[in-house]
């Protein structure tokens, strides 16, 4: 399993990529606090656990000694790519493989519905309950929605309390601002 760590505006966000099978796939993307060791990472925590990952599992990469000559590393270089087309507004939608295998089936039909929310739109978690045929489980769902372990590309920024204000963010509301501004402002350039 490879981890790097990119930045994402004046932030920092942990990748995690493995191949299995042949096949690539992003297992996380978290965002790390200021002074904080991507091996301190929730998604790595719940790797582990999940998994029954170890520590000599994980091989941390430098940003810019990623390579395309292997095939995780060209994973994680196709995600900082379209990470950075998404910032720059050029990207509104992700084309990478995910492993979904972090989240329970109620968990991942909530993400799945996060995907069907449109670039630069918001919605209530009372709506997104409604969208997946849960119209009570609006609890549950925002708590789905701060399981997500792939930020940004799963757009859990998107939803947003009734009243409409910002409701919570598990890397943050500075972060989840910037996101809905990235969102906001593409249009209008």
């Amino acid at each position: 399993m490879i981890v790097t760590v990119t930045s994402f505006d004046h932030y920092r966000l942990l990748l995690i990529a493995k191949t299995i099978s042949s096949k690539t796939k992003l297992m996380g993307l978290d965002w790390l606090d200021s002074g904080q060791s991507w091996s301190d990472s929730k998604s790595l925590v719940l790797l582990k656990k999940r998994h029954n990952f170890n520590d000599k599992q994980f091989r941390f990469i430098d940003e810019n000694s990623l390579s395309n000559k292997n095939q995780t590393e060209a994973l994680l270089i196709f995600t900082i790519e379209q990470l950075q087309q998404y910032l720059s507004g050029e990207c509104h939608q992700f084309d990478i493989d995910l492993d979904w295998s972090l989240g329970t089936p109620f968990q991942k039909n909530v993400w799945l519905a996060l995907i069907q929310i449109p670039y630069g739109q918001t919605i209530s978690y009372a709506k997104l309950a409604q969208n997946i045929g849960k119209p009570t489980a609006y609890r549950a769902v925002a708590n789905a929605n701060g399981k997500n372990p792939f930020s940004i590309i799963i757009p859990c920024h998107r939803v947003v309390a009734s009243d409409g204000s910002l409701g919570g963010y598990t890397g943050g509301l500075d972060k989840k601002r910037l996101l809905l501004n990235v969102e906001n402002n593409s249009d209008k350039q």
